[in-house]
């Protein structure tokens, strides 16, 4: 018989022989198939026109299955145990993941969110395997589906019309100057931010456009560095006294490791806007859903 022969047949049917030979008897097995006798006794009818054998014979008030009817019940214990299996509902438990995900991130996520996110995630899920790729702004849509990310943690710059997200908080803009720096005990002025010289970080996360767009009215600033790697910038500021602009959470966390300054912009700036996306085909995977609250839980806590 043909597969597609086979879905033309109400295989419900043989669910019910299964019980039926289990309980040996029309009325337990329509309590277990929460039907009346008679409509098991006419599922009975069915089988035995099905599959062309009487099935059972009856013994006082015992239904005793024929030879043929129990050959049909060792054939169907392992397929029915596996739809059972397919069927039932399963926990997802971290410990015992062992998939592979993979984290699309801007530059400012890489440096400031991922070494905080991973420690949270391997504690739960100790086998699993993470691959932390660079956010594609123009093709998000693209990577999220074809190309294979899971999530994305990023600013919703490019397309994402079609893609689902989740709001993560608000990482503002500021500034890091040495101990040594002229500027080390005072605020930085606005005419101080156009004199001294400059490196701007995280340019995947469009701070240089918006900064750009904040001072178009002044002259131009001397940029003496732009890089997506803080560790650039303050290798350089050791020999010029940089004023370093960065999303504020790379600047408290370098403060702290480096010993620097966190200066305040001297003018307004929006604060980005960061989200975690995910396409469509990973929104009901229990896995997926499990790092995705992990990652939202542990992100939201550094950022506005």
């Amino acid at each position: 018989m043909e597969l597609e022969e086979i879905y033309r047949q109400d295989l419900s049917l043989l669910i019910a022989l299964q019980i039926l030979i289990e309980e040996s008897s029309v009325s337990k097995a329509a309590k277990r198939l929460h039907l009346s006798q008679s409509a098991t006794s006419r599922i009975l009818s069915r089988l035995r026109e099905m599959l062309d054998d009487p099935l059972f014979s009856r013994v006082g008030q015992q239904l005793v299955p024929t030879e043929f009817a129990l050959e049909c019940y060792q054939q169907l214990r392992q397929p029915t145990g596996q739809i059972i299996d397919l069927l039932t509902p399963k926990e997802f438990v971290p410990a015992h993941c062992k998939q592979r995900f993979s984290i699309a991130v801007t530059d400012y996520a890489m440096q400031a969110l991922v070494p905080y996110i991973l420690p949270h995630i391997y504690q739960q899920a100790p086998n699993i395997r993470l691959e932390i790729v660079p956010v594609q702004h123009n093709e998000l849509q693209e990577q999220l589906s074809v190309k294979g990310a899971d999530i994305a943690v990023c600013r919703a710059i490019g397309v994402t019309d079609n893609l689902l997200h989740s709001f993560l908080g608000k990482v503002g803009v500021g500034c890091l100057v040495s101990p040594n720096h002229p500027l080390a005990d005072k605020p930085i002025s606005l005419d101080d931010y156009l004199v001294y010289p400059h490196a701007t970080i995280a340019i995947s996360d469009g701070v240089k456009a918006l900064l750009d767009d904040a001072i178009s009215q002044y002259p131009a600033r001397t940029e003496l560095l732009r890089t997506p790697l803080l560790e650039s910038a303050i290798a350089l500021q050791s020999i010029n006294p940089l004023i370093i602009t960065l999303p504020e959470g790379m600047a408290e966390i370098a403060a702290k490791r480096h010993g620097l300054l966190c200066k305040p912009l001297p003018f307004a700036l929006p604060s980005l806007d960061y989200n975690m996306f995910w396409h469509t085909r990973t929104e009901h995977d229990k896995s997926h859903r499990w790092l995705r609250n992990l990652v939202s839980k542990t992100t939201q806590a550094l950022l506005l």
